[in-house]
């Protein structure tokens, strides 16, 4: 009798087990769907090359503007600022492949990669060079080898507090293990999202259109990977050279309040460097010039999004 008590309790457990993974799975793929028919994807997927990137463009005029989102970010991140801009000038935002509504690439995930993909998409997309290339934080890096490498497509550049080469040597250091816990943070995302354990977390967001695009296992790996490659992403972007005499706007956003984050003690030096880092990209170009966003965060183009607006159409006035 004992035996058979023990069995049915193994047998329990056992379909416990089983069943709360395949619950997530049914949960996130459910929810997943129901998002995404609310949300359908803007835009359009096109082929660059036996896989495919999404893309979504609107408005009309010349010289197109390209929004290109930072790390681990999705087309989304620009939903703010694309319609303004739109309503003078034709501009798009897309997904690095992996991210959003995009295939996988089979192809290293750094920044001169991405730079190459976004060549190859904007072409195979049929839009017309010259661009002016808006970046934002890690996108940075991307923008930079774009221009060193494709300069006859670029008409103008936009950093959107853009992430500097050198910021892991300058900024005061993390504590031991700060980086690779970063980068766990990122691995567990990806490894729980198949079965919804970040949706449940409330990793997602709080947007409805923002969990469709992100909040899936791809985008939830490429972040991964981006962590993973961003040194050497740094790296490619400190050999790219100059941008000549390209017209370039850099906004910041201003250090003007405590970040937990930041030991009070690393915050003066921190703020420092930072500046200084700032300043020396608007110096990437003989015609470069620092905006100072005011009562924003990182995510300038969601706290200021006027001052991204402006500062794209100052460069496309300024081009006509």
């Amino acid at each position: 009798m004992f035996r058979n008590c023990l069995r049915r309790i193994t047998l329990g457990l056992a379909i416990l087990i089983l069943a709360a993974p395949l619950g997530g799975l049914l949960y996130q793929n459910l929810c997943l769907i129901h998002e995404r028919k609310a949300n359908p994807m803007p835009g359009r997927l096109v082929d660059v090359g036996g896989y495919r990137m999404h893309i979504n463009c609107s408005g009309l005029g010349n010289p197109p503007v390209l929004l290109d989102s930072g790390l681990g970010d999705s087309y989304i991140e620009w939903q703010t600022v694309q319609p303004q801009i739109a309503k003078f000038v034709q501009v798009c935002s897309y997904d690095r492949a992996g991210m959003g509504y995009r295939q996988a690439s089979p192809r290293p995930r750094t920044a001169r990669v991405f730079a190459e993909e976004l060549h190859n998409l904007l072409h195979a997309a049929g839009l017309q060079p010259p661009y002016i290339l808006v970046a934002h934080s890690m996108a940075g890096f991307t923008i930079r080898l774009y221009a060193a490498r494709y300069r006859s497509d670029v008409a103008g550049i936009v950093l959107v507090d853009s992430s500097h080469p050198d910021q892991f040597k300058r900024l005061p250091p993390d504590p031991p293990g700060t980086d690779a816990k970063w980068i766990r943070e990122a691995e567990f995302v990806e490894l729980t999202a198949p079965i919804g354990i970040p949706r449940l977390l409330g990793y997602c967001g709080d947007s409805a259109a923002l969990r469709a695009a992100e909040c899936t296992f791809d985008s939830a790996r490429e972040n991964a990977i981006e962590r993973r490659t961003f040194r050497e992403s740094a790296a490619q972007a400190r050999r790219a050279g100059d941008l000549g005499d390209l017209p370039l706007l850099v906004l910041s956003h201003r250090l003007n309040h405590h970040d937990p984050d930041i030991p009070a003690d690393l915050e003066a030096d921190t703020n420092r460097a930072f500046e200084e880092m700032q300043q020396e990209l608007t110096q990437l170009s003989t015609r470069g010039r620092r905006i100072i966003a005011d009562n924003s965060g990182h995510y300038i183009q969601r706290d200021r999004p006027d001052l991204v607006i402006n500062a794209v159409h100052e460069v496309v006035a300024e081009l006509r």
